[in-house]
Order: C-alpha cells, then sequence, then structure tokens
C-alpha cells in the first residue's frame, strides 16, 4: 500500500508542477509586456485552455495508472495469501 501512495503523491505532484509552472511562466510574460492587444488576449486564452485540458487528460491518465496499481496490489494480496 505504501507504494501506491508513493506513486499517488509523484504522479500528484507532477500534474501539480505542470499546472504552476506554465502560469508562473505565462504570468513572468505578462508582467514584462505590459499591454496586450486583444488578438493577444485571445491567443494567450487559447494556449491556457490547450494547457487545461493537456492537464485534466493527464490528471485521466494518472487516474487510471493509480487504479491499475490499485488492482495489481490488490490481485498480489490475494495469491501471496494461502
Amino acid at each position: 500500500m505504501k507504494e501506491v501512495l508513493i506513486v499517488a503523491i509523484v504522479f500528484g505532484s507532477i500534474v501539480f508542477a505542470l499546472a504552476i509552472i506554465p502560469g508562473t511562466i505565462l504570468l513572468v510574460i505578462k508582467l514584462f509586456r505590459g499591454g496586450q492587444s486583444a488578438g493577444d488576449q485571445a491567443a494567450e486564452a487559447k494556449m491556457i485552455q490547450e494547457i487545461y485540458k493537456g492537464l485534466s487528460r493527464m490528471e485521466e491518465r494518472v487516474e487510471a495508472l493509480e487504479t491499475i496499481l490499485l488492482d495489481h496490489e490488490k490481485h498480489s494480496r490475494k495469491e501471496a495469501q494461502p
């Protein structure tokens, strides 16, 4: 069970980091550029939506991996019991 928890923490941290890093980069770019035109704002909104969609898909994959690991652990425990 500890292994599954460790894997969940690692993957959760990766997903969290992938959400924070692009947001920080966008914030820094926005601060240095100053005002933006409507076209720039639209491009930025599209990029943020793409990042969000990518993170949502990654979260689904992490959840699927966690499910697989939990099922594998349950199966291993059943085989280990006499």
